[in-house]
């Protein structure tokens, strides 16, 4: 199997709740951290950085951080990061990082969420792939994730 490495990862879902619900799962930090897998030490606000531990199993060493880049209520919300930074022995800052968009839209009695991460073409040759790989697996598992939190199916 040679799979195409792409620039950017697209993933959406038709989510039964309203853009109000879902922009507040993805914008309150407190709610991102429980269906994301993750422990934020601070609130999101654009230009800031906020960083936490991640919860998921096996992954418990790993610190996420993310830069807010843009918050336009209930329409986009946007984040920098370091895709698949797991190697507490790198440095990735000196990557330059993918840029995550979450975009809403009201559909119907819902809400059609968009999610994209792109700029997979500059991260480092040696660890593209794998970060893609990764990444795009881990975007269908959190799209799973955010519609249980949403829509409280447990």
């Amino acid at each position: 199997m040679n799979e195409t490495i792409t620039d950017r990862i697209e993933k959406q879902i038709e989510l039964k709740a309203p853009v109000a619900r879902v922009w507040r799962a993805l914008t309150d930090h407190m709610e991102f951290s429980e269906w994301f897998g993750v422990k934020l030490e601070a609130p999101f606000v654009p230009g800031q950085s906020t960083r936490g531990k991640i919860t998921c199993p096996g992954y418990e060493h790993v610190v996420m951080s993310v830069v807010v880049q843009k918050m336009e209520p209930e329409r986009l919300f946007s984040f920098n990061w370091h895709p698949f930074a797991v190697d507490p022995s790198v440095d990735y800052s000196k990557e330059p990082p993918t840029l995550v968009e979450f975009r809403l839209e009201q559909a119907g009695e819902g809400t059609l969420l968009r999610v994209t991460e792109s700029g997979f073409a500059a991260i480092p040759a040696a660890r593209r792939a794998e970060a893609y790989r990764m990444n795009e697996g881990g975007w269908t598992e959190q799209m799973k994730n955010i519609e249980t939190y949403v829509t409280g199916k447990a």
